[in-house]
C-alpha cells in the first residue's frame, strides 16, 4: 500500500467549497440555489477525475495532465 496517496473526499471536499460562498446581497435564492448546485457536482467531479488520476498513479503522468487537473482544482475554487 502506498502512504503518500492522496485521496480528497468528493463529498466532504465539495460541502466545504459551497460553505465558504455566500450569498450575494441581492441575488435571488432559484440563483442562489442553482449556483451552489452547480458548484457542488462539479466540485464533486473535479475530485473523482482528482482521485482517478492519482490511483492511476499522479507522480507517472504528464507534467501537462498534472497541471491542467491542479489548475481546475485553483479556477473552481476561486471562482
Amino acid at each position: 500500500m502506498n502512504t503518500n496517496k492522496l485521496t480528497i473526499e468528493a463529498e466532504r471536499f465539495a460541502a466545504a467549497i459551497i460553505a465558504g460562498n455566500p450569498k450575494q446581497t441581492n441575488e435571488d435564492n432559484k440563483v442562489y440555489i442553482k449556483r451552489q448546485l452547480t458548484l457542488y457536482l462539479e466540485s464533486v467531479l473535479l475530485v473523482n477525475d482528482f482521485n482517478s488520476l492519482e490511483e492511476n498513479q499522479l507522480g507517472s503522468a504528464k507534467e501537462k495532465q498534472r497541471q491542467d487537473i491542479l489548475d481546475k482544482i485553483i479556477e473552481h475554487r476561486y471562482n
